[in-house]
């Protein structure tokens, strides 16, 4: 990878981990000093709901009930591990397209600041909104939920890509529909 290239890389990765972690953070603060103590907020509707809620566990409070013990070397010690690995992967792989680039640094910002709630509040992660109509609703999240399912749809989005090489936006050698 020319110097160039790999300037370009680390300053869109740069810029996606700290608009992501920085999103992510400063929302967390609204929540607490605006819902914390307070009842849900709703808005459109119902379609969006805010509310403040602290998760032990990961996506959807699994292993929420386990031993303060078993969660911090899971969620914090092992997390922790695979966040430096995969951030290592990100800023030394020469093969990576910038697609995959933004996709990689959008799950590691967002695995970076719950990380980092679960280091600074007692092994938890601060939770406040809530999508769905009546009945049927999400989970509750947070924006570094948001980036980590983000992240994760565009690696897949960049897999098939590089499986289906003809789908290339602007590809005129690919098969025609």
């Amino acid at each position: 990878m020319n110097p160039l290239a790999r300037r370009y890389r680390l300053t869109l990765v740069s810029l996606v981990l700290a608009g992501t972690v920085g999103c992510d953070q400063a929302t967390k603060q609204l929540a607490i000093s605006q819902l914390r103590d307070e009842p849900t907020r709703s808005f459109l509707g119902g379609l969006l709901r805010l509310s403040f809620a602290e998760n032990p566990g990961a996506f959807l409070s699994l292993g929420g009930n386990l031993p303060h013990s078993v969660r911090f070397w899971l969620f914090s010690a092992a997390v922790g591990v695979l966040l430096l690995g995969t951030l290592a992967y990100l800023v030394m792989s020469r093969r990576l397209e910038p697609l995959q680039s933004v996709a990689l640094a959008l799950i590691v910002g967002g695995g970076l600041s719950n990380w980092f709630d679960r280091l600074v509040n007692d092994g938890r992660v601060v939770d406040f909104m809530n999508l769905g109509i009546g009945s049927l609703r999400t989970g509750i999240f947070n924006v570094a939920d948001v980036a980590l399912m983000l992240g994760a749809g565009l690696l897949l989005l960049a897999g098939r890509r590089a499986n289906n090489p003809g789908e290339r936006q602007g590809d005129a050698t690919g098969p025609s529909h």
